[in-house]
């Protein structure tokens, strides 16, 4: 008998879900192990000065690993995603249990403790670490978070707002709207009324674009152009339904018409079965054919993204 559509579809699933539990059982019994046996979770390094540091640029970009970032636009400072801790995971017993970070982070959450904004794009491990959140609270920070993950957030912040997709809000000068991007906000599994958001930032003009973690969608087309899209570009093997790939990331901002891209989501956890340097590699190869510039961010450094596009 001839297999349907419908036969195709269930034979792709079944060998998709294979693929992923393979992938996972890679990596996740040697992390645990690993977490169990690390002695070096919680030392503190000194501070780097890194917020006294982009109050100095205005317009700024410092990329603090993975899909953590720091910004000054108009005089407001906002960070995105971070996670500064040594791994990422479950907290049980007083210890993550997870990934451990293959680069040391260039500052610690009191660094940039006093940011004004925070904006989480959803409630994985490696995008809201609730240890970096704690440590970096503060009264006068603003949260926004996508609708579902407000409640993950510690107390200690001045306030928490939830923006869903197509919502706008101003902080200062500046203003954040949501968009939905192609992506799942389950923490642990079950918890899947938790929501997903990329965010536009929109500040004396400039507009900023911080996709976040997506697969490949039409949805930033109907929202640019864009000075600068920060996306990341990593873990697309074998999660290619919910993370792009390098090639697929420009050209989304080609559609978008992104001016230049920040790429992040790489080269700090092992989340899939790419080598790590492999997004990167593929990034720039595939650059060549694409009108967007792709912006190459190390660790920390400052970034203008005005000159930055104006070089594209």
């Amino acid at each position: 008998m001839e297999k349907g559509p419908a036969d195709a579809n269930q034979g792709d699933r079944l060998q998709r879900a294979v693929r992923l539990v393979r992938s996972t059982a890679r990596r996740y019994p040697r992390a645990l192990i690993g977490s169990l046996m690390d002695q070096t979770e919680g030392r503190i390094t000194q501070p780097t000065g890194l917020l006294d540091r982009i109050r100095t640029s205005d317009p700024a970009f410092a990329w603090l690993g993975h899909a953590s970032l720091i910004c000054h636009l108009a005089g407001v400072t906002l960070a995105v995603d971070p996670v500064l801790s040594s791994r990422i995971g479950a907290r049980v017993g007083g210890r993550t249990l997870g990934l451990p970070r293959l680069v040391p982070a260039p500052a610690t959450p009191a660094c940039i403790r006093g940011v004004d904004l925070v904006l989480l794009t959803h409630a994985h491990f490696d995008h809201l670490d609730k240890p970096t959140l704690r440590a970096m609270a503060d009264r006068g920070t603003t949260v926004i978070t996508p609708p579902g993950c407000a409640s993950l957030v510690p107390d200690e912040f001045g306030a928490v707002h939830t923006l869903g997709a197509g919502r706008s809000r101003p902080v200062g000068p500046i203003r954040v709207t949501a968009v939905e991007p192609r992506h799942w906000g389950a923490r642990m599994w079950l918890d899947r009324h938790r929501h997903v958001n990329s965010y536009i930032v929109e500040a004396d003009g400039l507009r900023v674009l911080f996709a976040g973690d997506t697969a490949y969608t039409h949805v930033f087309s109907e929202h640019g152009p864009f000075d600068v899209a920060a996306f990341g570009i990593g873990a697309y093997n074998p999660w290619v339904h919910m993370h792009a790939t390098p090639e697929q990331v420009l050209t989304m901002c080609d559609q978008a018409e992104a001016a230049c891209m920040v790429p992040i989501h790489h080269s700090t956890f092992e989340l899939s079965d790419e080598p790590t340097d492999e997004p990167m590699r593929r990034l720039l190869a595939a650059e060549r054919s694409n009108s967007t510039r792709v912006v190459e961010m190390p660790l920390g450094a400052l970034l203008d993204p005005t000159e930055a596009a104006s070089r594209a």
